[in-house]
Order: structure tokens, then sequence, then C-alpha cells
């Protein structure tokens, strides 16, 4: 498997000029317009521990397991899916095998987004979804930008455009980019250092599809054209060759980032870390389900993917920003959330899975919390579901998030009180079953 190190979102305190969409890069952002309510994370009250049967607590921890495997699985076949529709399109370079590749990516990003729970307390997972998932990137290291461009301060790939060159100069050093190959663009993750020039991924084939987003916080996505990738005749862009075959490459390895990710989650192989896991008492197993849980839920979704991008009124910092498909982004993630702990999750095929939970257990310590948590989870679906709402009729995350927008910052705002407030009784319910000191990752932002 190529893997190149690249750190993950999750545990950078990336700045806010860290963008990735079109403008305002190294600008200062203008504070954001206080919203009516303040976000506070609530105070959790110690709770009393209770010895948790551990057969009951392994039988969690496999159907944990069970779920990953399966959630790896769609995500793997959706990326096949997506792999097959972007070979359609550059067989045929036009408006509607465009249009039936994006609509393949964004059914793509619906399983995946539900694994990013199981990142954080799983290590074997947060080391690899730098290569998959890694955000914002300064699209300037891939291919052309507007001349309205302004990067991410002081990255010395920003401009670097693979596409239009065969070789590109970072500070002193000279690489050689004339074959584009999923190991050379894996190579060049965090080119120069910085953690900006993200080469593959997602959100790499995101930009390669849609283009730059230059509507700033108005309506509409990016708008490349499917001339950027034919070959003679009507042929925009420059270097058409090229980008066909970094679309190309960046998706294989994308497939074969999740085909290895599948194998390790693999039920019966003696030696993957799926055994390993199952192997380790069930409170360690409990500790990594319920850590990714708030780690998701504060530090990651509630604030780098919403508070940042909020306070600053900023498009650059929207997750799937040159999509504007933030707010199925933001839904799966809290959707995730909520399957680890009821054990349940609905495949694309449209078959649900259920079993031994979380919950269950929480239920037979204390069925106050369980109830709490369950309410929490629920609450903040329905709060994500007012942003997927919003979207839906033609009000985009970005947006909301617009300065002056005030009833849209109040339902972002409203989210993420919901997130923390979820997170304080995850870490209740953790407490309830002997777990104390989950302490989620909150990625250095304060709420």
């Amino acid at each position: 498997m190529i893997r190149m190190p690249l750190a993950t979102a999750s545990l950078l305190a990336i700045a806010i000029s860290l963008a990735g969409c079109g403008e305002g890069k190294d600008k200062a952002a203008a504070p954001a317009p206080t919203p009516a309510a303040t976000t506070t994370a609530p105070a959790v009250a110690p709770a009393a521990a209770s010895k948790v049967d551990e057969a009951a607590a392994k039988a969690v921890v496999a159907h944990y397991a069970d779920i990953v495997f399966a959630v790896y699985s769609d995500a793997e076949s959706t990326a096949k899916t997506l792999q097959t529709a972007i070979d359609a399109f550059l067989a045929k370079p036009n408006a509607d095998t465009l249009k039936a590749a994006k609509a393949a990516w964004v059914a793509a990003r619906v399983p995946y987004l539900q694994s990013e729970v199981f990142r954080f307390g799983n290590t074997i997972i947060d080391d690899w979804e730098g290569q998959v998932n890694a955000w914002p990137l300064d699209e300037g290291l891939i291919d052309y930008v507007d001349k309205s461009y302004e990067h991410a301060l002081g990255n010395p790939g920003a401009t670097a455009n693979i596409i239009a060159n065969t070789q590109v100069q970072v500070g002193e050093d000279k690489i050689d980019v004339k074959d584009i190959t999923p190991e050379k663009l894996a190579s060049l993750n965090e080119l120069g250092g910085s953690e900006a020039n993200v080469a593959t991924g997602y959100h790499a084939i995101e930009f390669l599809l849609w283009g730059q987003d230059l509507n700033g916080t108005g309506p509409g996505a990016g708008n490349r054209p499917a001339s950027d990738y034919l070959e003679g005749k009507g042929a925009t862009g420059g270097h058409n060759d090229r980008r066909r075959a970094y679309l190309k490459s960046v998706t294989q390895l994308l497939v074969s980032d999740l085909e290895e990710m599948v194998g390790n989650w693999k039920p019966n192989v003696a030696d993957n870390y799926r055994a390993t896991l199952e192997a380790e008492p069930a409170e360690s197993g409990l500790r990594k389900m319920l850590f990714g849980m708030g780690s998701l839920s504060l530090g990651e979704l509630a604030g780098e993917r919403m508070k940042v991008s909020l306070e600053a009124n900023s498009p650059e910092d929207e997750h799937d920003c040159f999509s504007d498909n933030t707010h199925n982004s933001q839904f799966y993630d809290a959707k995730g959330v909520r399957n680890v702990y009821l054990g349940e999750y609905t495949r694309v095929d449209g078959t649900k899975m259920t079993g031994a939970s979380l919950s269950s257990l929480v239920a037979k310590a204390d069925p106050a919390a369980d109830t709490a948590l369950k309410a929490d989870l629920a609450a903040t679906e329905a709060k994500m579901q007012v942003i997927v709402d919003h979207a839906n009729k033609g009000e985009h995350y970005d947006q909301l998030i617009a300065a002056g927008n005030t009833a849209g910052n109040q339902i972002v705002h409203d989210a993420i009180a919901s997130l923390v407030k979820q997170t304080g009784s995850i870490e209740a319910a953790a407490g309830k079953l002997g777990i104390s000191d989950l302490n989620p990752d909150n990625a250095d932002h304060e709420f």
C-alpha cells in the first residue's frame, strides 16, 4: 500500500487562513457577529463506575467491528462506482458524463463520512485518513486557479501546478512530476512541509471535478467545464492529458486506500487490526468507541468543521467546499456518531444492521444516562437536518455562515451547541460504564 505521512485535520489547530476554495487565504478574517446564544460545554459530574459484564461488552465491540467493516466496504464499493463514472467521463467528456461523475462522488461520500467516527480511538485509521480525506487544500498545487487565488501563508508549493509542469520547485528542491501515478501523488502530500499541500483523496477529486468555487458566500458551487478533459478541438484549461492522468490516478489511489482499510477490518483474519481489537479487554474497545464519538462531535465537527467557518464567515473553511456538499458531510458525520452508540448502520443497499450496542450497556447501568444521550443524538441529527433542508431549498452552508446572515448563523450555531451538549452526555455515559477521564479531543477549541 502506498503510504506517505500526512497529518490529520483533527489533530491540527489549522489556522483560519489555511483555506482551500478560491479566495482570501492570506487575509485575516473579520470577526463574525456574536450569535444570540453562547455555546458552553456542559460540566460533566463524576459518574459512579459500573462493572460491565465482560461478555456483554465483548459482544458490543464485536458488533462495532462488524459495522466498521460494513461501512468501509460500502465506501470501497461506492468509490469503485465513482471510478467507473470517472472512466466513462474521461472516455467521453461532456456535460452529462461530468454530471454523472459528480453524482457518484456525492454518493461515495455518504458511507465514507459515516466512518469518520472510527477515527481518533483507532490509531490505524487516523494514521491512514490524511491521504484519503485531508482538507483544506491549496488547489494551486494541483491545477490552474483564478487570478484572485490567494493561498495559505508560507506554503512553498501553493502554486506548483503539478498538472501544468513536469518538474516543480519547492524551495531549493526540484521534484520530478513527469509521470503522474498513484505513487507519485502520494509522495507529494505535505510537499515542502505544508499541511495545505494535499495531492490526494476525496477533496483532490472534488476539485478536479468541480473546480474552484469562486462564489464566496453567494449561491453556486465550482463550475469546471467538461472541456478541461477534452483532447484536441474544443479543449480548455491546457495540459489536458496530464489532468486526465491526474484524475485517473488519484481515483485509483482512493480505491486502493479503501481496499486496504477493508482488509484491516475483515472478519476471521488472524493477524489484522480487527483481530487485535477483539482480543483486547472489552474496556479498551469501549473506550475507543466512546472517544471516537466524543472527539468527532467536539473538536472535529463542532470545532474544525463548523466553529472555524462560522466565526470567520469563511466558505474557505467549509468541508466539501468545491461542490457545496458540506451540508451532507456534516449530517453524515453526525449520523456516524449516532450509529456507533445505537449499534446501527443502514448500508447503501438499504440493509439495516443492528446488534449489541453501547446504548444497551449504558441502559443497564443507568437508564437515565442512556435516555439523555439518545435524546441528545436525536436532537443533533434534527439540527443537522435543518442545515440539509436549507441546502435542498437553495441556501447552502457557505451562505448560512455569511456575515450578516443572522438567521443562517444561528442555524449553524444551534447545531454546534447541540454537538457540544451531546459530547457531555457521551462523557457521562462513559462514566456509567466505568470509563473515566474520556477527555474527547477538542482540537484546541473552546466552547
